[in-house]
């Protein structure tokens, strides 16, 4: 399945979850299983480069592209959550989101130092988790190699933070507002 197919495969929501958000949802290539094997097959050639130690995957949809490629890549995986969903011993980041604000965390325990971490999900669109995931793995001493996602939204600067902050940045496609 080439490229252009799996982005055609995206349902964009228009005005969710608030007007003027254009949702770009992955979870129609996870409904497809070739598609879905198609995109991980994507993310291990775009992550191999990096050489994680730790696959770092973001709540929620990161999850599921986080989990198969750690087990691809022969890597752990790491659960970057929402707050309050961790049982063990946490640190946390706050950070704004597009459409609000929001706090994530991680097992105090989650990385050692000196270990490679790629933080994994979705979409970038501001880059407000991704650099919130990057600052709670640097607390802890990892090298946070990059991060990488499905989709880059160019248009909301995220992409450019991420890199700016020092972090390489592979994603699969790239959508417009108009798009």
């Amino acid at each position: 399945m080439d490229a252009n197919s799996l982005k055609s495969m995206i349902r964009t929501v228009r005005g969710w979850p608030k007007p003027g958000i254009n949702f770009r949802d992955v979870t129609t290539l996870f409904q497809d299983a070739e598609a879905f094997r198609a995109t991980i097959d994507a993310l291990v050639e775009a992550v191999g480069p990096l050489a994680p130690d730790i696959i770092a995957a973001v709540d929620a949809r990161g999850f599921l592209l986080g989990g198969a490629l750690a087990y691809k890549l022969g890597r752990p995986v790491v659960l970057v959550r929402k707050k309050g969903k961790l049982p063990y011993k946490t640190i946390a980041e706050d950070y704004a989101l597009e459409y609000g604000k929001a706090t994530i965390e991680v097992h105090a325990d989650a990385c050692r130092p000196g270990e490679r971490v790629v933080i994994v999900d979705d979409l970038i669109a501001t880059g407000g988790t991704l650099l919130a995931a990057a600052k709670l793995f640097r607390s802890l001493q990892g090298e946070v190699a990059g991060v990488v996602a499905v989709i880059d939204l160019p248009g909301l600067g995220g992409s450019r933070r991420l890199e700016q902050s020092g972090l390489a940045v592979r994603t699969l496609f790239a959508f417009s507002e108009e798009e």
